[in-house]
């Protein structure tokens, strides 16, 4: 049986203020997208690499939403804070720094250690 935790309205505050800012800097990124010129076929783009790492950026910021609304989700079923993988409690020092993280450091660091091998992990 895995554990379960309540989540505390501080960290729900903090979940919710994570969520307010990663939407306000994808609105504006996603803006800014919208205010380039489209370059001409023929000419060369000098602008093309701030393009790709602003796409770069909203891509990010976007697997950041869906661990925040996941995050959310948890604390819905009162596991906020219970890593996903082994079913631990997250070190609340994480969850202060990373408030919509799912899996304790362990279980991040061996996915991150098989994502480093070419290895696709099964879990988050």
């Amino acid at each position: 049986m895995r554990a379960t935790k309540r989540i505390t309205e501080q960290e729900k505050r903090k979940l919710q203020e994570e969520h307010a800012e990663t939407l306000a800097e994808l609105d504006h990124l996603r803006e800014y997208l919208r205010g380039e010129v489209d370059a001409d076929a023929e000419e060369a783009d000098p602008d093309l690499y701030e393009r790709e790492k602003t796409l770069a950026l909203i891509r990010t910021l976007e697997h950041k939403l869906e661990s925040i609304e996941q995050a959310f989700r948890l604390a819905e079923k009162g596991t906020y804070g219970i890593c996903e993988r082994c079913g631990e409690k997250i070190d609340p020092a994480r969850l202060e720094a990373l408030p919509h993280t799912t899996l304790c450091v362990n279980c991040k660091s061996q996915m991150e250690r098989v994502a480093g091998m070419g290895v696709r992990p099964g879990w988050r």
